[in-house]
């Protein structure tokens, strides 16, 4: 299979609004708790995005590059780059992905207390939804679209390890 040195754009807008949809029903469940919860759940989403941006993409092959989910092109704006030798090495596991749990555990978590408190079918639709992105919504972004033509995962990636993909390290 043919990976992308630059993604088609496409691509990078649904994985994007894909991202975006999660932070924003996210939000607009926690906003049941106030407008101070929700914005602290969207400063978290920022927070967790640098953190993405800084401990994976100024390593990875697209820094500077337009990668699948859009970050190659945003990473240089914020952080020198990195050795790429060190993405290859990195190991993955389920500790360090909790931060991108977290972003859909605290609004799911949030909608149930909301639901118990009162009852809601718009709530019901909105966690569903956000269950159904989070989870399938993810899934095929990134197994249909974005990682199937990475290049990194062809050099060699840890999360495509860890997920059972084919990579240069295996």
């Amino acid at each position: 299979m043919e990976s992308y040195e630059n993604f088609p754009a496409w691509i990078v807008l649904l994985s994007t609004s894909v991202a975006v949809s999660i932070y924003g029903l996210g939000a607009y469940i926690l906003a049941g708790f106030g407008i101070w919860v929700a914005a602290l759940y969207l400063l978290y989403c920022l927070w967790a995005e640098f953190e993405v941006l800084k401990g994976s993409c100024v390593d990875c092959y697209y820094y500077g590059k337009v990668c699948g989910l859009g970050k190659g092109k945003l990473a240089p704006l914020f952080f020198k780059k990195g050795d790429p030798k060190k993405f290859a090495e990195k190991e993955f596991t389920w500790y360090k992905m909790l931060p991108d749990f977290l972003v859909f555990i605290f609004p799911i978590v949030g909608g149930i207390i909301l639901l118990v408190r009162s009852f809601s079918w718009l709530l019901v639709v909105l966690l569903a939804i956000l269950i159904a992105l989070s989870f399938g919504g993810n899934a095929v972004i990134r197994g249909q679209f974005a990682c199937k033509y990475c290049k990194q995962r062809e050099i060699s990636c840890p999360a495509a390890k860890a997920f059972g993909g084919k990579t240069a390290g295996k």
